[in-house]
């Protein structure tokens, strides 16, 4: 499930996770990140480093957003989860489908495997998943009303909770015989989303990433919507930061192993206006009412590069 714009900031305010870790041990006290290590041998060179970004006037991630083994351990079982139920939702949706179908199978194999569904309840949604057809850009609400027919295009937005861990991620799926324009709009915002993935580095920033899909998205004349973004996700639903993909290169917060986020854009066909459903409060749609594509993965920052975590 996607952040909304003015999402990112609240849920600081409510969730001062860790403040153990906030604080600045000695050389040879125990590291902050829990490992049992001396501080001198573990986070002190690392935390030296992320001060001198700062000091630059960068803005760099909180020690509550390094994710632990532990914690990215735990994440890794949860997207198992995750990752379970959209896989069946590949191999059995179609057309005729209803969208509370693929709602009853999100909640029945995430049960089954000992998870809940984190969208539910979540700030009112009223399902265990979104299901967003066509020009709906996202938050889609599943119904027995809604039935997949030949050439529609659908985006599955599954978010699961496991033991303490969030996962989120999402695909999207074509009915039948899509017409060649919306299915290259799929295809492409696939690959604009690997394109976005080649940037996630251990130093680099946010917004190398989202500069990168916006720019390739703008070649193939397409818009990417700015008013709703990724969001940090493992030990809360939505953490900080607010992820843009129409940011610029160098801008947004620093990426450092450990860190945990989602990268998964809007993609409109036309322009990048969008509306909200005034009835339910959540659905989101393209204003022009022309198609939309989204896919999402949950991913570490590495000291390498980075790690799928759900997909």
């Amino acid at each position: 499930m996607n952040a909304k714009l003015t999402f990112g900031s609240q849920q600081a305010e409510e969730t001062c996770l860790f403040p153990e870790r906030m604080k600045t041990p000695g050389r040879n006290e125990p590291c902050w990140c829990g490992s049992g290590k001396k501080y001198k041998s573990c986070h002190l060179s690392f935390d030296d480093k992320i001060n001198r970004y700062k000091f630059l006037g960068h803005t760099v991630p909180t020690r509550d957003l390094i994710k632990t083994p532990e914690q990215l351990q735990g994440i890794r079982e949860s997207a198992k989860i995750n990752i379970a139920v959209l896989d069946y939702i590949s191999e059995n949706i179609k057309e005729g489908v209803s969208t509370q179908e693929i709602d009853d199978w999100v909640s029945r194999i995430t049960k089954e495997m000992g998870g809940l569904c984190a969208p539910l309840n979540y700030e009112g949604f009223p399902k265990s998943v979104c299901t967003s057809l066509n020009d709906e850009v996202c938050h889609g609400i599943p119904s027995d009303d809604i039935i997949l027919e030949d050439g529609d295009i659908i985006n599955v937005d599954c978010s699961t909770y496991f033991n303490g861990y969030y996962s989120d991620s999402s695909r999207m799926f074509m009915i039948g015989n899509v017409e060649p324009e919306t299915k290259l709009l799929v295809e492409n915002a696939r690959k604009a989303l690997d394109i976005g993935l080649e940037q996630v580095k251990p130093w680099g920033f946010l917004g190398d990433m989202g500069s990168a899909i916006n720019e390739f998205c703008k070649s193939c004349g397409y818009s990417v919507v700015d008013e709703i973004g990724g969001h940090g996700c493992g030990v809360e639903f939505h953490e900080e930061p607010w992820v843009s993909y129409t940011s610029k290169k160098g801008k947004e917060m620093l990426m450092v192993p450990g860190f945990v986020f989602t990268i998964e854009p809007m993609i409109n066909m036309g322009k990048k206006d969008i509306f909200t459903d005034e009835d339910n409060g959540w659905t989101v749609y393209t204003e022009d009412g022309l198609p939309s594509a989204q896919w999402e993965v949950q991913v570490a920052v590495t000291e390498d590069g980075y790690e799928i975590l759900s997909y």
